[in-house]
């Protein structure tokens, strides 16, 4: 049979609370007791349960975290970033996905209501902004990762998504290709928005704006990447023209390599007839052909900070009220350039 807390008390000639408070430093003990107390946890070799130790704590020293799915391409470093974190402090971690749908969401309801978890971390289920907000407000730590430019209330992780586009922008200009095609995201996400947005500043004030059919919808998806641009091809050679485009920016790194397909599909080359970038640098972008020229998102890094914000505001650490924003890079292959770095 386990040792538990009830024999240490029986043992020690004390009451279970004031093992509690011996093995949890809390409340005001005599020394020599809470030493009896030691050595009677000592010769029994009881080892109290993380669970109880918790509960007696007011804590879980467990994180939740709600995701959309776990099948989305960079889904995964985002969350080696938290569980790399949460590991070394000597947290828990409950993941829940919203992959039913409403279903899904009435049991993290569920999971919520019964205080499983002391706070929690989000990439956003789509319309799921304000029940998220609603745990918030009701008392719930949450820390947003990705916040696709919302900027809801309370805090969260972002990056670059406007800067990461300008960058893509810049490089494709630098090589020349001055008729580029957009394979855009949901119209409705504000990341789509502000990648849009940057890749055209920087095109417009080159003197090139992009005019309205040079931005298609992928949908983030390889099929969608790869339909809109041999759509665009299949056009032209209808018309027995050259295609319109020199380049492809795409934005994310699974549209980017289904508009590669199809460039292939089609008989063009890139780099040579057609530049490719994409956006997010998955693990998987360094193994297209040729490899995909993109804009790292610091996918680990996002996890990783925002498990580290949420733990520390449990230590007394103050959740930032501003999102914290960590930087893009554009990484170079060779779907823009031959002889990439």
């Amino acid at each position: 049979m386990p040792i538990t807390m009830a024999d240490v008390a029986a043992r020690a000639g004390v009451s279970k609370t004031t093992v509690s408070r011996v093995l949890n430093g809390k409340g005001e003990l005599d020394p020599a007791t809470a030493a009896r107390v030691r050595q009677v946890i000592q010769e029994l070799g009881y080892v109290p349960s993380a669970g109880a130790v918790s509960l007696a704590r007011g804590r879980t020293r467990v994180l939740g975290m709600l995701v959309p799915s776990f099948s989305w391409p960079w889904i995964g470093e985002v969350l080696q970033g938290v569980a790399d974190a949460v590991e070394e402090e000597g947290y828990g971690l409950l993941l829940f996905s919203c992959s039913k749908g409403e279903e899904s969401l009435q049991r993290f309801a569920s999971q919520a209501s019964a205080k499983t978890f002391d706070g929690l971390l989000v990439i956003e289920p789509e319309g799921t902004l304000d029940f998220i907000a609603g745990l918030h407000r009701s008392g719930l730590p949450v820390v947003l990762i990705d916040d696709r430019g919302h900027q809801p209330e309370f805090p969260s992780v972002a990056t670059t998504n406007r800067g990461g586009a300008q960058d893509a922008a810049r490089h494709l200009l630098q090589l020349g290709r001055k008729r580029p095609i957009v394979v855009a995201g949901p119209e409705e996400l504000g990341c789509t928005q502000e990648r849009l947005a940057g890749f055209a500043e920087v095109y417009a004030q080159a003197g090139l704006p992009l005019e309205p059919w040079r931005v298609v919808d992928g949908d983030f998806t390889f099929e969608g990447g790869r339909a809109e641009i041999g759509r665009l091809l299949r056009s032209a050679r209808h018309l027995n023209a050259e295609p319109g485009f020199d380049a492809v920016f795409a934005h994310n790194d699974l549209s980017a390599a289904g508009a590669i397909q199809a460039l292939r599909e089609a008989g063009l080359r890139s780099p040579g007839e057609v530049a490719v970038v994409g956006f997010d640098d998955v693990p998987q972008a360094s193994h297209t052909d040729p490899p995909l020229t993109t804009v790292h998102q610091p996918l680990r890094e996002m996890g990783e900070t925002a498990a580290r914000a949420l733990m520390g505001h449990f230590d007394g650490t103050p959740l930032a009220a501003e999102p914290i924003v960590l930087p893009t890079t554009l990484v170079v292959r060779g779907s823009t350039v031959t002889h990439a770095p």
